[in-house]
């Protein structure tokens, strides 16, 4: 693992999201007493700890390790990245599996089928490092995961599409609901595809405000879905055969990817088996002497065979560069609900550049009422107000790292490692000017939602759940 470029990176970062000393993080670790009064520990010159009872009888110590699964049952530290001692989240385990490819390149018992997602963020964050168009990093990327030996690349865009159309029938769904029962308790719906929020909203607020959250999977977490389930269906191998690489712009997304909730018992296998950020990728490639710029093109693969284009161009959904969750949702909510057509939405800032909203109004009449909530400030504003019955809003895009998911925490950044307005608005203009398609045009998403999603699970494919996490009471949590 490359560790300076994991928690260094977070160091280095000028993020606003610390909330509370990780100070607390406690993992029960059960000794077992061995027979006799006392014991002398050692420590080996290998670094190792060795335990000499007085009876004579020697031990080796084992290393005690925290995993992501103990982080997130842990309530003891809450911050948007929390660093804690990887294994199967790292670029040495994804060489690992890559290297073993080549030792088992006639066994195909023992070999993987594995499977590449590239996030839209991830992409542009090359592209801006690199000095290079998004579209020729984008294709680099996907050459440079073919050379290591994937057998498919794909981008998450059809995973987005996927969670905007169910984000948008489940809002549909809870306005009509709230304006029925003349319930406050189901709105605002707050978005659920930042992990880190979700963490968050976990372990400091619990039952409170996770039903305001929406059921909505994370596109990375529809995109394992869609690798573990369809795509092994389409190229018949069996779950655990499958080994699912995510680049993701945010380390949140090892978190996300750990959770039980998207672990299936039967197959003893995750939606997403390693999550790599840009920041990673880029360290690994400087560790391997790998010149970005000397990697050759490939096209991503085509997961439907209904669109032939689909592979032609990386593209984006209108609105912010997290996903465009909130310009999506107001603009299917207006026609729906009040057959309005909303041609362009302006999401104006409030206090801050990080929360803004934009207002749905006729004659006087305010219908809609969408916001952005980026950073932790904001978000904490944000619970307030919901906890004190003051909150005006319908929807909100929730994001903990400020400026969404293009300023993620993994992102490649300037040379100077503090990104500012400039270099933010930078990476937005660039997101705008990607070609734009909306998830209700799209074949695939129209062949995926309106037919295999129908026939199958549509919500267990779709949908997740969340828990409170409880504060745990213990001595080593007393304040002194």
């Amino acid at each position: 693992m490359i560790s300076s470029g994991f928690s260094g990176a977070l160091k280095l970062t000028d993020l606003d999201d610390f909330i509370t000393p990780s100070l607390e993080c406690i993992k029960p670790v059960q000794f077992e007493k061995s027979i006799g009064t006392g014991a002398k520990i050692k420590i080996g010159e290998d670094g190792s700890y060795t335990q000499e009872t007085i009876s004579g009888k020697v031990e080796k110590l084992k290393q005690v390790e925290i995993s992501l699964t103990d982080c997130l049952a842990c309530s003891g530290c809450i911050t948007s990245a929390e660093t804690v001692l990887i294994q199967q989240q790292s670029t040495d385990e994804m060489m690992r599996v890559f290297n073993e490819q080549h030792v088992h390149i006639l066994d195909e018992i023992n070999r993987k089928f594995i499977v590449v997602s590239l996030s839209i963020q991830a992409c542009i964050s090359f592209a801006v490092s690199k000095k290079l168009s998004v579209q020729e990093s984008t294709l680099k990327l996907c050459g440079y995961f073919k050379k290591l030996g994937a057998n498919l690349v794909f981008d998450l865009k059809l995973a987005e599409d996927l969670a905007l159309i169910e984000s948008q029938n489940e809002f549909v769904e809870r306005y009509q609901s709230a304006k029925c029962l003349k319930s406050n308790k189901i709105l605002p719906m707050l978005a659920s595809s930042c992990p880190g929020w979700v963490c968050y909203a976990e372990k400091t607020h619990g039952n409170f405000i996770l039903p305001y959250i929406s059921r909505v999977k994370s596109p990375q977490q529809i995109m394992g879905t869609l690798i573990k389930n369809y795509i092994s269906k389409l190229k018949n191998k069996l779950k655990k055969d499958i080994y699912h690489i995510t680049v993701m712009p945010c380390f949140d997304k090892k978190l996300e990817a750990s959770r039980d909730q998207f672990f299936d018992v039967d197959s003893q296998t995750k939606d997403v088996d390693c999550v790599v950020t840009s920041i990673e990728l880029e360290a690994l490639m400087v560790k391997e002497n790998i010149h970005f710029e000397d990697i050759s093109c490939e096209e991503f693969d085509i997961m439907i065979e209904t669109d032939l284009n689909c592979n032609s161009q990386l593209s984006t959904n209108t609105g912010s560069g997290s996903g465009g969750y909130a310009h999506n949702i107001f603009r299917h909510a207006a026609l729906q609900l009040f057959n309005i057509n909303v041609e362009k939405i302006v999401f104006k800032p409030l206090r801050n550049f990080d929360m803004k909203e934009a207002i749905l109004e006729v004659n006087g009449t305010v219908l809609l009422r969408f916001a952005i909530a980026n950073g932790f400030r904001n978000i904490q504003n944000l619970v307030q107000k919901l906890k004190s019955k003051r909150c005006p809003y319908d929807y909100v895009e929730v994001m903990a790292c400020p400026s969404g998911c293009l300023n993620g925490g993994a992102q490649v950044k300037q040379i100077e490692l503090k990104p500012n307005r400039e270099f933010i608005n930078k990476l937005e203009h660039i997101y705008d000017d990607l070609p734009k398609t909306f998830p209700a045009d799209s074949i695939n998403v129209k062949h995926l939602y309106t037919n295999w999603l129908n026939e199958n699970n549509k919500n267990e494919y779709l949908c997740t759940t969340y828990r409170e996490i409880k504060k745990i009471d213990q001595p080593l949590n007393i304040k002194w």
